[in-house]
C-alpha cells in the first residue's frame, strides 16, 4: 500500500507481558516526566510513572489531517500503537493492485518489557512532554504526526505538522528557526526508532470489533465490473462521523464483526454492498484497535 502523503507507513510492535491483576499497578515504565507545561516545556529530571492501566495503551504516533477524503480521515489507522501488555499494533504492507483489498493489512507483534521501556524514554527524550513552538514549513494539506504517551497521572501529546518537511538548514526563512527544526529531528528520530520496533516478528491482528464506514456507492467508471455482495452487518449508515451528510459509521461486534470480516475478506474496496432495501452502499473498514470500542473512538483528524 501507498503510505499516506507517500510517507514511510511502519508495521507493528507491542509491549509488557501480561499482569496479573493485583500487581498490575505496580508495574512501572521508566519515563522522564513532564515538566512545567505553560513556559518553556522543558522536561523534569527523570522519574517513574505507574502506566495507565494493565493492558492499556501507554504509547501512540499517527497522522492527523492532510488533504485525503472523510471516510479515510475517519477511518486511518495509527502509525504505531504500543499497548502495556506487551503488544504493538501497526498497519502492514498491502498489495499495490486495484481496486484494492477490503480490508488493511493490521499487524501484532511484540516486545519485552525492556524494549517497551526505552522506547517510552525515548518518547520523554525527544519531547512529547514539551509545549515549545515547532514551527510551520510552506507545505500545504500535509498532515501531522501526533505523538501521545499515557501513563496513570497524565498523558502527553506532542503534534508536529509536516514532520517529513522540514526545510533542513533553512531557519526561519523555511518556516522553522535552528532550534525548531533540532526538536523536529528528535521527533524524527523518535519516529524512525518506532517503525523499526514495528519490523519485528508479526502475525495478523484478530480483532473483536470493526467498524464500518459507510457512504453511497459511486461506479468508479474504471470499465472493471463489481459483483454486489449483501451487507452482514448493522443497518447502514449508521451513525454521522461528522463530516459530510451522506458519511456514517457503525460498529460490530461478536459473530456480527466476525461475518462482516469474512465478507470483507473476499472483498474490495470498490464493491457494492447491498442492503436490504437495494440501497448499495461503499464502505471501509476499520478493525477497532485494543483501546477502542466504536465509531466514537474513530476522531477523523
Amino acid at each position: 500500500m501507498e503510505p499516506i502523503g507517500g510517507r514511510p507507513r511502519p508495521r507493528d510492535m507491542t509491549i509488557m507481558g501480561a499482569l496479573r491483576p493485583a500487581v498490575a499497578v505496580a508495574v512501572l515504565l521508566g519515563l522522564a516526566a513532564c515538566g512545567e507545561r505553560g513556559g518553556t516545556g522543558a522536561p523534569a529530571p527523570a522519574t517513574t510513572v505507574v502506566p495507565a492501566a494493565a493492558e492499556g495503551l501507554v504509547l501512540r504516533v499517527e497522522y492527523t489531517g492532510g488533504f485525503i477524503s472523510p471516510s479515510v480521515l475517519v477511518s486511518r489507522l495509527p502509525i504505531v500503537s504500543v499497548y502495556a501488555d506487551g503488544r504493538v499494533i501497526s498497519e502492514g504492507p498491502v498489495a499495490a493492485i486495484h481496486p484494492g483489498p477490503a480490508l488493511p493489512n493490521v499487524l501484532e507483534g511484540q516486545i519485552d518489557q525492556g524494549a517497551v521501556q526505552d522506547l517510552v524514554n525515548r518518547a520523554m527524550a525527544a519531547g512529547v512532554a514539551e509545549t515549545a513552538d515547532l514551527g510551520s514549513p510552506p507545505v500545504a494539506d500535509a498532515p501531522s504526526t501526533r505523538f501521545t504517551v499515557v501513563t496513570a497521572s497524565d498523558t502527553y501529546v506532542r503534534e508536529v505538522y509536516a514532520l517529513w518537511e522540514t526545510p533542513a538548514g533553512e531557519g526561519t526563512a523555511g518556516g522553522v528557526s535552528a532550534e525548531q527544526e533540532a526538536a523536529r529531528a528528535k521527533l524524527s528520530e523518535l519516529l524512525t526508532a518506532l517503525t523499526d520496533a514495528a519490523a519485528g516478528e508479526s502475525q495478523a491482528y484478530e480483532a473483536d470489533a470493526v467498524a464500518a464506514i459507510a457512504s453511497p456507492w459511486l461506479d468508479p467508471e474504471d470499465g472493471l465490473e463489481q459483483p454486489q455482495v449483501a451487507w452482514p452487518g448493522p443497518a447502514l449508515p449508521g451513525e454521522p462521523t461528522g463530516g459530510p451528510p451522506d458519511v456514517g459509521c457503525v460498529t460490530a461486534t461478536g459473530d456480527q464483526a466476525q461475518a462482516l470480516l469474512a465478507a470483507a475478506g473476499s472483498a474490495n474496496s470498490a464493491t457494492p454492498w447491498v442492503t436490504a432495501d437495494d440501497t448499495r452502499w461503499s464502505v471501509i473498514f476499520r478493525p477497532l484497535l485494543p483501546d477502542e470500542s466504536g465509531c466514537a473512538d474513530l476522531s477523523g483528524n
